[in-house]
């Protein structure tokens, strides 16, 4: 019974030699000294080299290394080097509050601690706002870069931005002179060419601003292979057998060869409905296709994985097109115009055999109406007449009786007859 009760004051006392032997130790533990003479410069038109001196004291038993880090606006980049050497270069964030902070520290070492940060900043310079921003480039054909980009909120009008750009293998950064501006879009072209042989290409380094000091700077670095866009293939050309297409194009003269894949798309009649179909070469065969029919085509470079990590693709080539194909719209029309044509012919035919009939076979006038004109205008005119000359209108009236008993005697001696030959 002695041995159970004995164990937890066992550990006890290991635990407290453990927590004795760890305070030991942290006691002993010293702070490094930290490192002196933090300062930078420019190596070039937006990369910085930052240097500083080693601590005093330091024991020959230390491992020593710096640990350096960048701060941006107030935030830690994440960015953490460790190295035995006094220096660091980095690119430069001219239109932002950057900080570059190093510190000592002694590798496989527990009886030390790392010393305090040390810090440098690199203050902006200008007007807040007035940097140029979305700035955006393209790699055209390997030939030359295209950079675009927008005024910032507070520039003035006649902000003249310029642009510089620099790469490793240039001595002296240079100024993009082909300079444009469209709609409030800044644009600059400058050559840029490596090698066909070249595998690895370096950064290009892009600074823009303006002559006065109001003007913000901003700096940026482009990895070129991620900014490729091909030209437009060229020379389009089909030729038909039988029931397949041959499509060919020329080859690119400033890629090397088996960096480009292409898409071709044909189609026959709508553009929505074309067919996509993929090439490794410049050329490719359509096969069961309408002998009857008209095709169209067009195609596009995009560069391969392998050679450049781009998703630019080229603009679509000119349309070329392929046998013949009846316009629907003539079908239409014909639809639309033949119906029309034989109704206006079936009205007009109608109202021709009207008139001629009306020619052979004239109508019969009504005898009952003619008397009624006639005695109607009679009666009109006699009206008239009596107001004029009641004497003149007398004997108009009289004359009607007459002429009325001479009808009705001539009527009854024509009815007698059909009696008697009953």
């Amino acid at each position: 019974m002695a041995a159970p009760a004995a164990a937890p004051l066992l550990r006890l006392l290991l635990l407290a030699v453990c927590w004795l032997v760890a305070a030991g130790t942290a006691a002993g533990a010293k702070i490094l000294p930290s490192p002196s003479n933090l300062n930078y410069s420019f190596i070039h038109i937006c990369t910085l080299n930052w240097t500083w001196n080693p601590p005093e004291n330091i024991s020959s038993s230390c491992n020593l290394e710096y640990s350096s880090d960048i701060v941006i606006n107030g935030v830690p980049e994440d960015r953490r080097e460790w190295s035995k050497s006094r220096f660091r270069v980095t690119d430069a964030h001219l239109n932002e509050e950057m900080h570059l902070r190093v510190r000592s520290e002694c590798k496989n070492d527990n009886t030390s601690e790392p010393s305090s940060w040390v810090e440098t900043p690199l203050l902006p310079k200008g007007i807040p706002g007035t940097a140029a921003v979305d700035l955006s480039c393209v790699w055209h054909n390997l030939e030359y870069m295209a950079c675009t980009w927008r005024p910032g909120e507070n520039a003035s009008s006649d902000t003249n931005y310029t642009l510089f750009y620099w790469f490793d293998g240039l001595e002296n950064p240079k100024k993009c002179s082909n300079s444009s501006v469209d709609q409030g879009i800044f644009e600059c072209i400058f050559s840029l060419t490596f090698p066909k042989v070249t595998s690895t290409y370096p950064a290009i380094t892009i600074l823009i601003r303006d002559d006065s000091e109001e003007i913000m700077p901003v700096c940026a670095s482009k990895n070129p292979t991620t900014l490729v866009k091909p030209a437009t293939p060229r020379q389009l050309t089909l030729s038909k057998t039988n029931d397949r297409i041959d499509v060919k194009w020329s080859e690119s003269e400033t890629f090397p060869g088996s960096c480009l894949h292409y898409e071709v798309k044909c189609f026959n009649g709508d553009l929505d409905i074309g067919q996509i179909i993929p090439s490794e070469m410049n050329s490719v065969s359509i096969a069961g296709i309408d002998a009857n029919s008209k095709y169209t085509c067009k195609v596009r470079a995009k560069p391969k994985r392998e050679c450049y990590n781009s998703d630019f693709h080229s603009d679509w080539s000119e349309e070329k097109s392929i046998g013949e194909k009846r316009d629907s719209a003539i079908y239409v029309v014909l639809i639309i115009t033949i119906p029309s044509i034989v109704a206006v012919s079936t009205i007009i035919l109608l109202v021709y055999l009207k008139r001629l009939k009306i020619l052979i076979l004239p109508p019969i006038p009504d005898p009952r109406e003619i008397l009624k004109r006639m005695f109607g205008e009679q009666n009109e005119d006699a009206q008239s007449s009596a107001k004029d000359d009641p004497m003149n209108a007398f004997d108009k009236i009289i004359i009607e009786e007459e002429i009325n008993s001479l009808i009705l005697t001539e009527t009854s001696e024509s009815t007698n007859p059909d009696k008697e030959n009953r």
